[in-house]
């Protein structure tokens, strides 16, 4: 079976205009919700498909950006996969707590790519 998208995040600069603007411009439901240090993150329903979040760039000095995750059986393996391809593991398996882990990848062309695994 293909592995689906399964969750698409923005990292931006101003969480405050995104969540304005994606709000008026789809109609999505915003809901923020308190993470653990501080950490804040905004859950986007988007009723049918695939939703997402938002967050502010953790990066320093870079700009906002969507990243698109991708469902994974074991998102440890699938990095190791993609390395041994020829990408690039960027961060590798994290896990978020109660929910599942991730891992970000660059491919062999330079575009980014998020692994899910979800907690069972």
């Amino acid at each position: 079976m293909p592995n689906p998208f399964v969750h698409a995040e923005l990292a931006t600069t101003d969480v405050r205009k995104a969540k304005a603007f994606y709000g008026k411009l789809f109609k999505w439901k915003l809901k923020s919700m308190a993470m653990p240090h501080g950490f804040k993150y905004t859950m986007i329903d988007v009723g049918d498909g695939v939703g997402g979040g938002m967050m502010n760039q953790m990066m320093p000095g870079a700009g906002s950006a969507w990243m698109p995750y991708v469902l994974v059986a074991d998102v440890a393996a699938a990095a190791k996969k993609a390395k041994k391809l020829g990408a690039v593991v960027m961060k590798d398996k994290t896990e978020v707590k109660g929910m599942g882990w991730f891992a970000i990848i660059t491919d062999p062309t330079g575009a980014c790519l998020g692994l899910w695994e979800t907690k069972e």
